[in-house]
Formats: C-alpha cells, sequence, structure tokens
C-alpha cells in the first residue's frame, strides 16, 4: 500500500495542536482580564485609603454593601469602647509605620456607635513580648473617654481555611481576622453587629505607641501579567513546533511502492 500523504496525515496533528492553542490563548486572555480587574483594585484601594474619612455604613444599610466598593473604605464611627478585648496573630515587616514589628497581636474591641449598633475595632499592635505581660501593660477600652469618634479603614471579616491554626478560645487568640467568630466568643448580638470591622487610623496610637495603630496591611499579589506572558509564550512555542513538524512533513519525500518480486 501507498504511503498516505502529507496533507493527511497533518490532519490529526492540525486539529490537535488547534485545540491545545486554543486553550492556551484562553488562558492567557483570562490572566489578562484578572490583570485588569486587580488594576483596578489598586487603584481603588489606594483612593480609598487617602480620602476624607466618611460616615461607616449604618445598620440600615448591610444587605446591600458591596464587598469590592466598602472593603478599604475610609471611615468615621462614634461612640464608645466595651471593656472587652480579642485578639489576632500577626507578623509586621519592614513596612510598618511605627517602631514596633516582628510577631504580635492586633487588638480588636466592641466599640457601640450612637445608632446602637456594634463594630469589631483594631485598636493596633501590640509586640508578642509585650502582650505576653497582660493586658495591664496598655491602656484598655476602659481608659477611653464615655464618648468618642474614631476614623479608620473598614476591613471585611476572613474566613479561615484548612491551614489556618485553631482558636485560642481560652486566651481569645484567632490566627485569621475572623470578626464574625471573634464577636460570637465575646457574646456580643449579632442583631446588631456589623460584617466589617474597622483598623483604627495611625493618630489613635495608645501611650507610647502601644497599641500601634494605622498597622492595616494594603498589599496584594499581582502576577497575572506573568501568568499571561507564559501562556501565550507556551501559544507561540507551540505553533513553533507544529510549523516545524509540518514543513518537516511536507518537505519529505513520497516513498514509491514497493511491489514483491
Amino acid at each position: 500500500m501507498s504511503e498516505a500523504s502529507p496533507v493527511r496525515r497533518l490532519i490529526l496533528p492540525t486539529v490537535a495542536t488547534a485545540i491545545a492553542l486554543a486553550i492556551l490563548l484562553t488562558l492567557g486572555f483570562w490572566q489578562l482580564d484578572r490583570l485588569a480587574w486587580k488594576n483596578a483594585l489598586i487603584a481603588k484601594v489606594e483612593t480609598a485609603t487617602t480620602a476624607d474619612p466618611q460616615p461607616a455604613p449604618g445598620a440600615q444599610s448591610w444587605a446591600e454593601l458591596v464587598p469590592f466598593d466598602v472593603d478599604y473604605r475610609h471611615v468615621f464611627i462614634e461612640g464608645h469602647f466595651l471593656a472587652k478585648d480579642v485578639f489576632y496573630f500577626t507578623s509586621l515587616g519592614s513596612d510598618r509605620r511605627g517602631q514596633y514589628k516582628g510577631p504580635g497581636y492586633m487588638v480588636y474591641s466592641p466599640f457601640v456607635t450612637g445608632d446602637g449598633w456594634t463594630v469589631l475595632v483594631n485598636r493596633g499592635f501590640v509586640p508578642q513580648e509585650i502582650w505576653s505581660y497582660g493586658a495591664e501593660v496598655y491602656a484598655g477600652p476602659e481608659k477611653w473617654p464615655d464618648a468618642t469618634r474614631l476614623t479608620g479603614l473598614l476591613r471585611l471579616s476572613e474566613t479561615p481555611n484548612w491551614t489556618t491554626p485553631e482558636v485560642q478560645e481560652n486566651e481569645r487568640i484567632w490566627f485569621a481576622r475572623d470578626t464574625d467568630h471573634m464577636a460570637g466568643v465575646l457574646g456580643l448580638e449579632t442583631g446588631q453587629l456589623a460584617p466589617f470591622s474597622i483598623d483604627l487610623d495611625e493618630e489613635f496610637s495608645g501611650k507610647d505607641g502601644i497599641p500601634q495603630a494605622g498597622e492595616t496591611v494594603v498589599r496584594f499579589k499581582n502576577d497575572h501579567l506573568g501568568y499571561a506572558l507564559t501562556w501565550f509564550g507556551l501559544a507561540a512555542t507551540l505553533i513553533g513546533v507544529y510549523l516545524t513538524f509540518a514543513l518537516s512533513l511536507l518537505r519529505r519525500k513520497p516513498v514509491s511502492d514497493q511491489s514483491p518480486e
């Protein structure tokens, strides 16, 4: 039998290459869409964190909150603290604003607004070596005046995943910013509890800078351009391999039919 023509032999590789190329290009363009979304998010956050504070969303608007629109919004609240604390374990690096860094705890205290609803307020960072001496080393909520006006950044609650260490409820220590669970452990009424917390601005740091407020980490991983270039690079490589194979096949001299003697 005669050998199949080069064109016929290219049919299956061509179909397979076209399918693979379509997948690679789709992944590349999807990453470009993600890049545009991430850049818009970063721009939005940079604008929101430096804007003049506006009233924190009240209970009547919680059902309509859009996470993308409210996270990192600069807000203010008026009311008073409750004398309760919980702690979120974290570590500040060289990008911290205050003098303290390294492992430690963010101190969260419930704050009752003049409208009657409650929000957890992140009062700032306490280094581990200071925190271990006990809560008396920093000014707790009971040291604040009965009525006060605070400003800070609105933050949405985090949901722990399977890698998050277990909560140490007896010591009131969390390893994710799960303010919903924090509030539950503190016994706060959920009906009037804000679905967000507020990180105080730097000016509200405590005595001698403890707790160290204004340490909201505003950092976003943005590798989408690199991923897009990787997918497009693989697509270009695939095209090159296919063309090389196709040209070598088309240039190959046909083998003449051989009849048995």
